[in-house]
């Protein structure tokens, strides 16, 4: 055993205006990172999607008693390629301030960390530690996000739309996700026309994607249109109803044309169990960076083939992130895509200097990662510069 010597909490942002970052819906703007270092001196990096400053405290607060205790004391001096028994372990200890939600946000980064610093004390790399490789290479889809209108016409949001889809193509992609997140610029009519016109400009051949933000609050209004959308060959509809509303996504799985598709909010087995027996959705969504971490997420994908559900994991924050949804789709059943930012097609400074990674696409694939851990790192200019 080669234990655990320290854990680290690095609070990283973006130098961004809080007036601005308030008004936009771009996750990378900031982020917190775990790292665990062991005693001859090796790193595991991981991160989660939660203000930095919660998790710090989290991860440090005073033990009060067995199940509400200090989560970098337990791993102090611990075996970090006992991933799984770590992950119960640290599961049990923080039921009362955890169990969902911040807890999970929390133990999903040191997860994805053990899994990161196992890998390299072994030399695998993480997917390897998940089980192995169940395909020879990968499959992304790249999401596109123009931000939100903020003052924008829905002309100028549209000419930024067709500018990142012909950057997506001319990256290698071969699958696109859309956020069509217009707000009040379009109603549901001309929505669907914008939709239509995305489609034409990527062609008939590659896959499209649509994040819809939480648009609608009545399940048929959310129908009628996805209805309209029939005949463009939509993989997915995502987050088209509030991400509670289990029971309207289930009567909106009944009458969409394409798969229905949410949870990315979700922790854990047991709340992405409910989206499947309740909210009836095909394909669900957890951030491997909220819902436990890689360990959990294969837990996750191995509950979504017996329930004939995909699990397409969600991937909105660094290149940290990005990593994992690689290993996670190499190695997990059920999985026939991760999201992908792109640093190309990011605003995020995070997202594009945060790590060193060799992450390329080609003809719509990647291929397996290669070095030990996730196989990337920090880069230490950029967290000299983002750290809180």
């Amino acid at each position: 055993m080669i234990p655990i010597k320290e854990v680290e909490v690095l609070k990283l942002r973006e130098p961004t205006e809080a007036t601005s970052q308030e008004g936009d819906l771009d996750g990378a703007l900031e982020t917190v990172v775990v790292r665990l270092r062991d005693v001859e001196g090796r790193e595991g990096i991981g991160e989660c999607d939660a203000p930095p400053e919660a998790v710090e405290a989290f991860v440090n607060q005073v033990s009060a008693h067995q199940m509400s205790q200090n989560m970098a004391a337990l791993l102090r001096g611990s075996d970090p390629i006992e991933i799984g028994a770590l992950w119960r372990r640290l599961y049990d200890a923080t039921q009362y301030p955890g169990r969902r939600g911040l807890g999970i946000h929390a133990l999903s980064a040191i997860d994805i960390a053990l899994h990161d610093l196992a890998g390299k004390q072994l030399g695998l790399p993480a997917f390897k530690l998940l089980g192995g490789a169940l395909r020879p290479s990968l499959r992304p889809y790249a999401t596109v996000f123009q931000g939100l209108p903020q003052g924008r016409s829905l002309q100028q949001m549209m000419d930024i739309t067709a500018k990142m889809l012909g950057q997506a193509l001319e990256l290698g992609f071969e699958a696109v996700k859309l956020e069509v997140i217009f707000e009040d610029l379009a109603d549901d009519r001309t929505l669907v026309a914008c939709i239509e016109e995305s489609r034409r400009l990527i062609g008939p051949d590659v896959d499209l994607m649509l994040d819809f933000g939480y648009r609608w609050r009545d399940w048929r209004q959310a129908a009628a249109t996805l209805e309209k959308l029939d005949g463009l060959e939509i993989y997915f509809a995502e987050a088209a109803l509030q991400h509670d509303d289990l029971h309207g996504h289930a009567r909106l799985a009944e009458r969409a044309p394409m798969r229905v598709c949410g949870a990315e909010h979700a922790a854990t087995r047991w709340e992405i169990r409910e989206w499947i027996e309740v909210g009836k959705v095909d394909v669900v969504q957890p951030d491997i960076n909220r819902c436990g971490g890689l360990t959990e997420i294969r837990r996750i994908a191995e509950f979504c083939e017996l329930a004939g559900v995909l699990c397409i994991p969600h991937g909105w924050k660094t290149g940290i992130t990005a990593a994992c949804g690689r290993h996670f789709q190499a190695a997990c059943p059920a999985a026939p895509y991760f999201e992908y930012l792109a640093p190309e097609l990011s605003r995020s400074a995070l997202r594009r200097r945060l790590v060193k990674s060799d992450a390329r696409v080609e003809n719509g694939l990647m291929a397996l990662p290669e070095g030990p851990g996730l196989g990337i790192a920090l880069d230490p200019e950029a967290v000299q510069e983002f750290l809180v």
